[in-house]
């Protein structure tokens, strides 16, 4: 996959290191130029996708989120352990220890620790909607990993065609008519994930699924999918939808369904796309204008 394009932005620390359980724990920060606001730049940390398996934290798919420096916004980028190193809650548990890391830094590098937010595409939105799901659930992070004082809390996720369901991605294809039902295989990376076949551990998979998690307290949630998706089937948003908009309210998630797209096209980096995750992200992190 191509690299994002980072090269016109001048401040910015790479290859941070999070943790040390793994040469994956490691970020990449981007700020803006000039002078911070008053209380420092809010933070995108981005989570990227690639089932669970593959990709980078300075692949192409970087590239919106990037748009927001000249917004005012700093950038995170993490690497998480992938399946091949370390099966769930690994790459949760460095989502988490990522953000505390950041929390920890925020007078050095001047950000507002109070506006962290997450942004994570396909498999990188499934980590992104379990760690804000589990804001302050003990279980579901590994202080020893470090930075254990800080909280590993958000104000926001941004989801775009995450699973949230991992049980149900067949069915949800089958009823589409969209894709191959093929993510209850014993290869499928949902198996990888998880340490084999979905169906074989379901307390694994309740543990894994978004969904399972929903308080009235979450944060607020940019759910963004394709109807046609044929990889991630668009059932998985519209029912994380509906169970964070009856146990937390309608106000607490906007689902936006991306017409004419597939699964990761460029019709997710639209312009009217975007500007709706920027609305959506300066109004529950109580950012002015």
């Amino acid at each position: 996959m191509p690299f994002a394009d980072t090269g016109h932005i001048e401040t910015k620390f790479l290859e941070l290191a999070y943790a040390d359980q793994s040469t994956f724990q490691k970020l990449d920060l981007y700020l803006p130029e000039g002078q911070a606001p008053s209380g420092g730049w809010p933070l995108i940390i981005f989570v990227h996708g690639g089932a669970w398996m593959m990709c980078d934290k300075r692949d192409v798919q970087l590239n919106s989120a990037l748009s927001f420096i000249a917004r005012g916004f700093a950038v995170a980028s993490v690497n998480y352990r992938l399946s091949s190193e370390a099966t769930f809650p690994a790459p949760v548990f460095d989502v988490k220890a990522a953000i505390r890391f950041l929390r920890a830094k925020a007078d050095d590098y001047e950000l507002d620790s109070s506006r962290y937010c997450l942004w994570g595409l396909s498999a990188g939105g499934h980590l992104v909607s379990l760690a804000g799901m589990t804001n302050d659930v003990s279980i579901m992070e590994d202080p020893h990993m470090g930075n254990a004082d800080q909280s590993s809390t958000v104000g926001a996720v941004v989801s775009f065609y995450g699973p949230t369901q991992l049980d149900d991605m067949d069915p949800h294809l089958v009823a589409t008519g969209a894709g191959t039902p093929d993510h209850g295989l014993p290869d499928s990376p949902e198996a990888r994930l998880l340490g084999g076949k979905p169906a074989d551990h379901p307390a694994r998979v309740i543990a894994a699924n978004p969904e399972t998690w929903v308080t009235a307290s979450c944060p607020p949630f940019f759910l963004a999918h394709a109807p046609a998706d044929p990889i991630v089937p668009v059932q998985q948003s519209i029912r994380l939808a509906g169970r964070i908009t009856a146990i937390a309210g309608a106000g607490r998630v906007t689902l936006r369904l991306v017409e004419n797209a597939g699964h990761a096209t460029p019709e997710f980096e639209a312009s009217d796309v975007v500007e709706a995750v920027h609305n959506f992200l300066m109004k529950s992190l109580a950012i002015a204008d």
